[in-house]
């Protein structure tokens, strides 16, 4: 990955409570983390000898948005332009669910268009990146 040409962010439903916010920003970085484990810096330590695990390096802005927002641009990457942004999706579906196992159940009943995504993480080409998210403001 050439982190100079590529970009992340989260896009996060601005009309969440705060502690869903929150959890859906960690469930968004805890997968992104999985699927781009080059992004991660080595470990470091600090002057006085303690050892603190590597962070992410570079910024994933969080930017909110509607719910409405959110699933045009998943829509959007969908298409043919955009099928190589890593996209990870959080729905309510998922958000509700007490075990993964009770997810992975619902979501085979589920149809796409039923999900209601309240977080997205998106990482690609910077370009496409704001081509899709440029306008968005960061959420405060």
């Amino acid at each position: 990955m050439n982190i100079q040409n590529q970009k992340c962010v989260m896009i996060i439903d601005e009309n969440l409570p705060l502690g869903i916010i929150a959890n859906t920003a960690a469930i968004l970085g805890i997968t992104l983390g999985k699927k781009l484990p080059e992004v991660v810096g080595q470990d470091v330590w600090d002057g006085s000898g303690q050892a603190h695990l590597g962070i992410i390096e570079f910024p994933v802005p969080v930017l909110q948005s509607s719910v409405k927002e959110i699933r045009e641009i998943r829509k959007t990457l969908y298409t043919e332009d955009f099928q190589d942004i890593l996209t990870v999706d959080f729905s309510d579906l998922a958000q509700h669910c007490k075990t993964y196992y009770e997810f992975v159940k619902k979501m085979e009943k589920t149809c796409e268009t039923q999900l209601r995504y309240i977080g997205l993480a998106l990482c690609g080409e910077k370009k496409k990146v704001n081509a899709l998210t440029g306008r968005m403001s960061l959420l405060r």
